[in-house]
């Protein structure tokens, strides 16, 4: 597993992570020892960034990674998130009280006395414009409850707004085959500011892992059937906010692209990953076989240049006219 150094810092975290909202909820059932076989074999294969947030599950997440990761190894990074908690909800959840009280119960649950990174869950972008959730978050640094804090967003309108605040040390994006804006839009501008950048719906959903087809069922206590066209929160957090039939007729499409050597999953870990700016990519992983695939795309050679220039008109030509939602 190849590291990457992780925005300004001197440390480096794993070019591979583990996100883990499939661990608490939203992406079907997960038992708690499928859980805790997936991130034994991340921690086997290498991975050292685990990317979670208090909502997952209303702490079910974080918890299990108290569980069965944390005994694992001294050397990981847990990012978590908030914003989003349902107690006390929408708009309540946005003073320096209630901040303090949901990073307090994060800390509880990870069993740690300081959060690594904690990031603001997508939140709505006037808070982020009028500036002071930033200020509760330099409080919460100063009475040492977090180390460094970020921003998860929804759109580059957005990751410009957190740019320009001081200390901000990371920003999440949705970035992949499907969602290439971040390219001419962000990565420039956080290269230059030493911001990290975590990605996340790498495979949008798993339309790019060329496993889904039209007729796919998904349980209902699975986002990719009840969020399918933003009834419950963003609709670019589902299939990266392409209407599903599409996505898939699409991802079809670029099943003659994928090298003989890789899986259309790893090609599309892979092209991420060719770009400098990207500091760490947090697929899920439902199976230690997921966790253990995607790990494997660190070792994997980049993609050739002409492959990358047939990516990229793909998705200017066929796919950017139909994205939905904040982007």
């Amino acid at each position: 597993m190849r590291s990457r150094t992780f925005g300004s810092e001197s440390f480096s975290v794993s070019e591979i992570g583990l996100g883990t909202w499939q661990l608490g909820a939203d992406w079907g059932t997960v038992s708690e020892s499928k859980a805790q076989e997936v991130l034994e074999t991340a921690v086997e294969y290498g991975i050292n960034f685990f990317d979670t947030a208090d909502v997952y599950g209303a702490g079910r997440s974080e918890s299990l990674i108290n569980k069965y990761l944390k005994p694992l190894s001294d050397n990981i990074i847990i990012a978590t998130k908030l914003g989003r908690f349902p107690e006390p909800g929408g708009l309540d959840n946005f003073s320096l009280e209630i901040f303090r009280r949901h990073t307090e119960a994060s800390l509880n649950r990870l069993g740690l006395d300081c959060l690594e990174l904690t990031q603001l869950h997508c939140i709505p972008t006037e808070l982020m414009e009028r500036g002071e959730v930033f200020d509760w978050l330099r409080i919460l640094q100063k009475e040492g409850k977090i180390k460094r804090f970020g921003a998860s967003v929804e759109s580059m309108d957005e990751a410009l707004i957190c740019l320009e605040q001081e200390g901000i040390f990371s920003l999440q994006i949705i970035f992949n085959v499907f969602r290439q804006k971040p390219i001419e839009a962000l990565f420039e501008k956080a290269k230059e500011k030493k911001i990290a950048l975590i990605i996340r719906l790498p495979l949008a959903s798993g339309l790019l892992s060329g496993k889904i087809s039209n007729d796919r069922i998904f349980p209902e206590n699975d986002h990719r059937n009840f969020n399918r066209d933003g009834q419950c929160f963003n609709v670019g957090e589902t299939f990266s906010g392409l209407p599903f039939e599409k996505g898939v007729e699409l991802s079809d499409d670029l099943k003659p692209l994928v090298p003989d050597e890789m899986s259309m999953a790893q090609m599309a870990l892979r092209w991420i990953l060719d770009f400098d700016a990207a500091t760490v990519v947090i697929p899920g992983g439902k199976s230690s076989q997921q966790v253990i695939e995607n790990s494997l795309v660190s070792d994997i050679t980049n993609l050739t240049e002409n492959l990358h220039k047939k990516l990229s008109l793909y998705y200017k030509n066929e796919v950017k006219g139909y994205i939905r939602g904040k982007y």
